[in-house]
């Protein structure tokens, strides 16, 4: 389907001089966002990405890092406790998802191949074989 260059000149003006996005202006032009999308796309100009506002937890964030770091495992509620102290204003749901995303994580220990570090984690897997001792005293059966 084509449409017309008033149209399409209508798009542009919107999308680069309104700012608005593509959503907003097939909704209001009463096109598909493809259509935005296309047209957008034809004329070659660049595309305007959304401005990324500032995080409320930003300046906040070194002290975060920094005690994370010293602490690993403080909880985020107690660390929520102690921004708040410091004035940060938020919801501790959004503060302990944003806590988690910052988070230092532990890397996971890599066996170096050798025999000695095998054995000890085929040790740690438990039994193979059917001769596994029984946990209840005498040889009852925890069932019974």
């Amino acid at each position: 389907m084509t449409i017309s260059p008033e149209l399409e000149a209508q798009i542009l003006r919107l999308y680069h001089a309104e700012k608005w996005r593509c959503g907003t202006i097939a909704r209001q032009l009463h096109v598909h966002h493809t259509t935005v999308h296309r047209v957008l796309a034809q004329a070659g100009l660049p595309r305007h990405k959304p401005l990324q506002r500032a995080s409320i937890i930003e300046p906040y964030l070194p002290f975060i890092e920094q005690t994370l770091e010293k602490f690993p495992s403080l909880t985020a509620s107690r660390l929520y406790a102690m921004v708040r102290e410091r004035g940060y204003r938020g919801l501790p749901t959004h503060f302990r998802h944003l806590v988690a995303l910052h988070r230092p994580r532990k890397r996971p220990r890599r066996s170096c191949g050798y025999a000695h570090c095998r054995a000890s984690r085929d040790r740690s897997t438990g039994p193979t074989s059917g001769t596994s001792r029984s946990a209840t005293p005498a040889g009852r059966s925890w069932r019974s």
